[in-house]
C-alpha cells in the first residue's frame, strides 16, 4: 500500500534529520576532537594552558588581572564582564565621540553616573601614572582625571558671540554620606577659569546642556602612558601589551624584585614577539609568560 504523500515527505525529512545528526552532530565533532589531540595540536586545542609546579595558572590566549601586585607587569584594561571574564567577552562599545559623562544624581548614593570613553581613558591614565611614578596627564584630560570637555553656548546657536560656557564632566555637587544629603563643594573649580573671555561654569546634575556646542579642549599635556594601558581590546581578553607599556613598568617591577631595570629590559626583549610574517600587526609581549619568567629568574625576596 502506498503511503500518502504528506507522510512520505515527513518520513524523508526524518531520515535526513537522522543522517545529518549522526554525521554533523556526532561523527564530525568526534573526528575533529580526535585530530585535535594529535601531538603538536593538543596544547592549542586544550586552551594553550600554562602550568607552574604542575598546576594550570592561566592561558597564553586569555588575559588576567595582576591588579595591585607591584612585583608583576600589568595587562591592559578589560571590558569583559567584571574584567577578563571569558564568559562575557566583549568591548565597551564606546567610540571616539563618547566624550560627555552622565553625572551621578547627588541625591542618590547608589547612582555612580556613567563615564564616557574619554573620562575612562583619563582616569586610567592618571591611575597608571601614579602607579608607575610618571606623569599620567594626557591631551583632552583635566588634572582631575576626567574629559576636558566644554559646552559652548553662542548667541545664535552655532554662531555669534559666546554667551555661556560649562565644563560638562565636572560638578561641585555630590552625595554626602554623613548628612545623607547633596552637598556642594564651594572650593571646586573648572579645569579652566575662562574660555575666550567667558567664565566657565561647573555642570549641575539635571540641567540640559544640549544646545551648547560640545568642545573638547586639548590642553598642553603630553601622553607618557601608552594607549594600550588605558584602553581595552575588542575582546576584553587580550593577553598582550606593547613593548612600550612593558618598558614603562620596568622601574616599578625592578624595585619590587630588588633587581636592575636594564636586566629586566632584556627579559622583556626575550618575550617580545615581532610582527606576524614580518609585516602584519605590531610587536607584543605576553604578560602571563613574562610574569612567569620573572618568578623563575628573579623571584621576590621575602
Amino acid at each position: 500500500m502506498r503511503l500518502p504523500t504528506w507522510i512520505s515527505a515527513h518520513l524523508a525529512a526524518a531520515r535526513a534529520l537522522l543522517v545529518f545528526t549522526l554525521l554533523l552532530g556526532i561523527a564530525y565533532p568526534l573526528a575533529i576532537t580526535a585530530i585535535a589531540q594529535l601531538p603538536g595540536l593538543k596544547h592549542s586545542a586544550d586552551g594553550s594552558l600554562v602550568e607552574r609546579d604542575g598546576k594550570p595558572v592561566g592561558s597564553t590566549l586569555i588575559g588576567q588581572s595582576f591588579e595591585g601586585h607591584h612585583e608583576y607587569f600589568q595587562p591592559r584594561p578589560s571590558a569583559a564582564g567584571q574584567g577578563y571574564d571569558p564568559t562575557s567577552t566583549g568591548a565597551s562599545n564606546l567610540g571616539p565621540e563618547s566624550v560627555v559623562d552622565t553625572l551621578p544624581d547627588p541625591a542618590d548614593p547608589a547612582d555612580q553616573g556613567k563615564q564616557s570613553l574619554l573620562t575612562q581613558v583619563c582616569a586610567r591614565s592618571r591611575a597608571v601614572g601614579a602607579f608607575e611614578g610618571v606623569d599620567g596627564g594626557r591631551p583632552f584630560c583635566t588634572t582631575g582625571g576626567v574629559g576636558a570637555v566644554l559646552a559652548v553656548f553662542r548667541a545664535n546657536g552655532l554662531t555669534g558671540p559666546i554667551t555661556r560656557v560649562v565644563s560638562l564632566n565636572e560638578t561641585a555637587t555630590a552625595y554626602d554620606a554623613t548628612s545623607k544629603t547633596a552637598k556642594t563643594d564651594d572650593t571646586a573649580r573648572p579645569f579652566v577659569d575662562t574660555y575666550q573671555g567667558v567664565k566657565v561654569e561647573l555642570a549641575v546634575f539635571g540641567e540640559d546642556y544640549a544646545k551648547g556646542i560640545v568642545t573638547p579642549v586639548r590642553g598642553d599635556a603630553t601622553a607618557n602612558v601608552p594607549a594600550d594601558a588605558v584602553t581595552a581590546s575588542g575582546s576584553g581578553l587580550d593577553p598582550h601589551i606593547t613593548p612600550e607599556y612593558a618598558r614603562l613598568q620596568l622601574n616599578r617591577v625592578a624595585r619590587a624584585r630588588d633587581s636592575d631595570p636594564a636586566t629586566l629590559a632584556r627579559l622583556v626583549d626575550e618575550h617580545t614577539t615581532g610582527r606576524a610574517l614580518g609585516f602584519m600587526g605590531e610587536p607584543t609581549v605576553n604578560v602571563l609568560e613574562l610574569n612567569l619568567a620573572l618568578d623563575k629568574q628573579y623571584p621576590v625576596k621575602s
